[in-house]
């Protein structure tokens, strides 16, 4: 008998008990579609979260530090040219690294490394600011031109970035804005904020000459205001959420003066460093690489790059969960397959002792019951699949409607990738085929003579 044959007698076997395996169909379809609802709830959530973070840039950037480790980020706001930074809680592993300098060589090497995008300094200054009716303490993050369009400068609020590295020119936090006009923050753009701050000036020409501490203003036209800060938490004292071109912020950095230790520093001739650099790699997945090959340089290093790895399994875990509980409603269907099985058997017996009174193998017999599981199988995986997709988009739109009226951002909760859809109907058809094989095995065992004798 070939494949065709087995074929057309599957089909005609199926139509003749078209309501029985059509809810037969109804019951895998059903269990696939818990399968596959599941499945897409999880993928969709781990595309929501890990895939925006991803996209933000936070796992593509590494933070470097000197031996001060990050005790020195929060403890010098100025994060220009300094000094080498203390001893951190690495214990000699930290002393022995405040010997290595993180200033612009370290950079450069940094920057010659494999798969390293762009690395820049963090600077950080406090001034007095001053726009339209509000003045007060701010402390200015210092962005370089490759922020464009990365992380937090992904979406603009209102305005535009910055035009050029070298252009005078400050964005806001929304939050800041907000502080500054709760009303109208986006009137903001366009107007000057005036920053101030102390500086050394010389008092002769003669290099010797002492300095003298005068107070001094810049002023930087708002361009644009972003829904997030970027350095938020970071800056150790004033209002956070400014930023203006990284050039002017070290040249900020590098003239004024805050304690006398920085007025000493300011008549010196010091190589600059910093306290922290910033390294933005081609891929998350060769942060820690760079990250190894960072910390050989005698550099201690920190990224988001764990946190992605766990979160990764998290929703491995949640994955694997959600599908074992959409497979409890395949497995009670496959019982619908193994009962149509057993009842074809009963109604055909006769029919059955017939082929093989005329020469059909157990094989033979074995494969027209095996065919028709696997059509069940397909035709509900194919149903199940289609009423998966249509209850998720259903649910997602009734989840976005009511995230939006809560004020959250609307998103794809459910998503039904191709590897998904094939996975979904390749179970299928595995679960029709395991739940039809006892009943083909019995089909295939009875002896034509007492199959021609059943009435």
């Amino acid at each position: 008998m070939t494949f065709y044959d087995t074929l057309s007698l599957a089909l005609r076997n199926l139509r003749q008990s078209r309501l029985r395996t059509a809810l037969t169909t109804l019951g895998v379809a059903i269990g696939i579609a818990s399968l596959s609802g599941m499945m897409s709830l999880g993928v969709g959530l781990q595309e929501q979260v890990v895939g925006r973070l991803t996209q933000s840039g936070v796992f593509d950037s590494i933070t470097v530090t000197s031996g001060g480790g990050f005790a020195a980020l929060l403890g010098a706001p100025g994060g220009g040219r300094g000094g080498r930074g203390g001893q951190g809680r690495g214990g000699r592993q930290g002393e022995a690294r405040s010997n290595t300098p993180l200033d612009d060589a370290a950079i450069t090497r940094i920057e010659a490394l494999p798969h390293v995008n762009h690395a820049y300094p963090n600077v950080r200054v406090s001034m007095s600011m001053k726009v339209a009716d509000y003045s007060g303490g701010v402390t200015a993050l210092g962005v370089p031109d490759s922020a464009r369009g990365i992380g937090a400068f992904e979406t603009i609020t209102h305005g535009v970035f910055f035009p050029d590295a070298q252009t005078e020119a400050a964005m806001l936090s929304l939050d800041m804005a907000s502080q500054i006009n709760e009303g109208d923050p986006a009137s903001l753009v366009g107007q000057v904020i005036t920053l101030s701050y102390a500086i050394a000036s010389p008092t002769t020409d003669s290099p010797d000459a002492g300095r003298v501490v005068t107070r001094t203003e810049r002023r930087f036209p708002i361009v644009g205001i972003v829904e997030r800060d970027p350095d938020a938490g970071m800056a150790s004292q004033g209002l956070a959420g400014l930023m203006i071109p990284i050039a002017h912020a070290q040249e900020i950095s590098e003239t004024m003066v805050t304690s006398a230790q920085s007025l000493l520093r300011a008549s010196s001739d010091r190589p600059r460093t910093y306290t922290s650099v910033t390294v933005r790699v081609d891929g998350a997945q060769h942060t820690q690489d760079v990250q190894t090959q960072i910390k050989a340089m005698g550099f201690t290093t920190f990224s988001l790059h764990d946190a992605l790895q766990g979160a990764k399994r998290a929703f491995l875990l949640l994955d694997i969960l959600l599908a074992v509980i959409g497979s409890i409603a395949l497995a009670v269907s496959s019982l619908g397959i193994v009962n149509t099985m057993v009842m074809s058997i009963l109604e055909r017996t006769r029919e059955i002792g017939i082929m093989k009174a005329i020469g059909g193998s157990d094989r033979d017999v074995r494969g027209i019951f095996l065919v028709e599981a696997a059509t069940i199988g397909l035709l509900g995986g194919v149903a199940g699949i289609l009423l998966g997709w249509f209850v998720g988009r259903l649910i997602n739109i009734g989840a976005n409607m009511y995230i939006e009226s809560q004020g959250g951002p609307a998103g794809n909760l459910f998503s039904l990738p191709w590897w998904l859809i094939g996975g979904a109907l390749l179970f299928a058809l595995v679960i029709s085929l395991i739940a039809g094989s006892y009943p083909a095995r019995r089909a295939a065992r009875l002896d034509p003579i007492q199959a021609l004798r059943h009435e």
